[in-house]
C-alpha cells in the first residue's frame, strides 16, 4: 500500500511540475526566496525510533500566479527506541499550488527526491538510498513584501533497511520556516542612441504668394461636466476587505439613482484608494478589487457595465499623511480619509464644440 502511495506521489509531482512549466505566465515576475527552518518528525513505527526535531533549508521561486517551486534538503537524527540512532537526509523538489497571492497564502504540495536512511542500531539496522516522495498542505504569511513565514504538514515516503528487510515507510513531518523574498529582476535599461544626420545642400526656392485665407468661425472648446462623488470605505467595506457589506448599501443606492436620473451621463470612472498600512502591492490589489466590487453593484442596479470603468490607485494618492501618529489603532483611525472610493460621472458633450 505504501509503495502504491509513493508511486502515485511521484507521478503526481512530475505531472504537476510539467503542467506548471507550461502554464507559467511569461509576463509574471515572481520572486526568488530562501526558506530555512526546523521540523518535528513523527517517525514510522516500523523504524522503532523516537519522535524528535530536525532542520531544513530550501530555495523557492514564484513561477506563476498559482505555482511555486521549492528545492533543497532536510536532515534529522533521532534516538532509537532501544539503542543507537536513526538518521535521515533528504534532497528534493516540491511543486506548490498557491490558492492566493495576498498576505495569507494557503497551498497544497507534492514532491520527489532522494532519501538516505541510516539505522545505526546495536541489534539491527543498515543504510539505504532510495527515491523519496511527499505530499501535504500548508500556508505562507507575509509580514512585508520581503519577510514571511511558512508552515506545512506532510507525509514523506522512502525506503530503509530494517533488520534483514527493506521496507517502504512514511514519516509525518511538521515544518516551520522563515521566508526571505528577493525582488523580481528589473527590466533591462533602454539605451538611447543619438542619431546623427549629415548636412544636405538646399537649393534656393522661389516663393510664390500664398492665397488669401478666409477665416472660419472659431468653435468653442468643449468643457466636459464631471460630477465627483467620494464614498468613505468604512461605509462600504469591512477593514482590509473587498466585499460590500449587506445586500443593499444606501450610499451606492443614492449614486445609482442619481446616475439613472441623468440620462446624459456617458462615462463613469470608479477609482479605489487605500491607506499606507501594509505592502504596496497588496494595497494596489485591494484598491482594484474594491473598485470592481462597486462596479458590479452599480451594474446590478440597472447601469450598463460597458459605461463603467475601474482603476485602483492603492496608497499612491493620500488625502492625509498622519506623520507622527503612534499606535496601530490610532494610525488606522487617522488614515480613514485615505480609504475611499471615488465615482466620477462624465456628462455628454454639448454640440458644436471641439475637444480640448
Amino acid at each position: 500500500m505504501k509503495k502504491n502511495l509513493m508511486s502515485l506521489a511521484l507521478l503526481t509531482t512530475l505531472s504537476i511540475a510539467s503542467f506548471a512549466a507550461f502554464a507559467g505566465d511569461d509576463a509574471y515576475k515572481g520572486s526568488w526566496y530562501a526558506l530555512p527552518g526546523i521540523s518535528y518528525n513523527w517517525t514510522d513505527s516500523d523504524l522503532k525510533a523516537k519522535d524528535d526535531v530536525g532542520a531544513f533549508l530550501r530555495a523557492g521561486k514564484e513561477i506563476s500566479q498559482n505555482w511555486d517551486i521549492q528545492f533543497g534538503g532536510a536532515y534529522t537524527s533521532v534516538d532509537g527506541n532501544t539503542n543507537g540512532k536513526y538518521k535521515q537526509t533528504l534532497l528534493g523538489v516540491d511543486a506548490l499550488y498557491m490558492f492566493s497571492r495576498e498576505k495569507l497564502r494557503p497551498f497544497l504540495l507534492v514532491g520527489i527526491g532522494y532519501a538516505h536512511n541510516k539505522l545505526d542500531y546495536t541489534v539491527a539496522g543498515g543504510t539505504k538510498d532510495s527515491l523519496m516522495a511527499n505530499i501535504g498542505a500548508g500556508v505562507q504569511y507575509l509580514f512585508t513584501e520581503n519577510i514571511g513565514l511558512q508552515a506545512d504538514l506532510r507525509s514523506v515516503w522512502s525506503e530503509a533497511d530494517v533488520g534483514a528487510d527493506s521496507k517502504t515507510f512514511a514519516n509525518t513531518v511538521l515544518n516551520f520556516g522563515a521566508i526571505f523574498r528577493f525582488d523580481a529582476p528589473a527590466p533591462a535599461p533602454v539605451i538611447l542612441v543619438e542619431q546623427v544626420t549629415q548636412p544636405v545642400a538646399v537649393e534656393p526656392v522661389v516663393e510664390t504668394p500664398a492665397p488669401a485665407l478666409v477665416a472660419e468661425p472659431v468653435k468653442p472648446v468643449c468643457k466636459p461636466i464631471i460630477e465627483t462623488i467620494t464614498i468613505q470605505a468604512e461605509t462600504l467595506f469591512d477593514f482590509d476587505k473587498a466585499s460590500i457589506n449587506g445586500k443593499s448599501n444606501q450610499a451606492l443606492d443614492e449614486v445609482a439613482a442619481k446616475i439613472i436620473e441623468h440620462n446624459d451621463i456617458e462615462f463613469i470612472l470608479v477609482t479605489g484608494h487605500t491607506d499606507k498600512v501594509g505592502p504596496d502591492a497588496y494595497n494596489q490589489k485591494l484598491s482594484e478589487r474594491r473598485a470592481d466590487a462597486v462596479k458590479k453593484y452599480l451594474a446590478s442596479h440597472g447601469i450598463k457595465d460597458v459605461r463603467i470603468k475601474t482603476v485602483g490607485k492603492g496608497e499612491s494618492e493620500p488625502v492625509v499623511d498622519c506623520a507622527g501618529v503612534k499606535g496601530s489603532k490610532k494610525l488606522i483611525e487617522c488614515l480613514a480619509p485615505n480609504r475611499r472610493v471615488v465615482v466620477d460621472a462624465t456628462h455628454k458633450q454639448e454640440d458644436g464644440c471641439v475637444a480640448n
